[in-house]
């Protein structure tokens, strides 16, 4: 049996997965448009995620890119090729 090559990286469901975790709620009280910043995601966090998401696959993603629109809508955009 061939072992894959790469990972594919997050999906829709484990990006709002990680972020709920994080924020100690239910990852479908999450809406796409919600400042996760006013939800009470800081820096550490927001790095601890990219580092897990890297780790899943997503090399390309970067603190301002997240930082800029903190929205779980948009960052399932960058990170996926999903919509939330």
């Amino acid at each position: 049996m061939a072992e894959p090559t790469q990972q594919a990286g997050p999906t829709a469901d484990s990006v709002r997965a990680d972020v709920a975790e994080l924020l100690g709620r239910d990852p479908g009280d999450i809406a796409a448009d919600e400042n996760l910043l006013d939800a009470g995601l800081d820096s550490i966090r927001i790095m601890s995620l990219i580092e897990r998401w890297r780790g899943a696959g997503a090399a390309a993603v970067e603190f301002p890119d997240l930082a800029e629109r903190p929205e779980l809508g948009h960052w399932i955009s960058l990170l996926t090729e999903e919509n939330a």
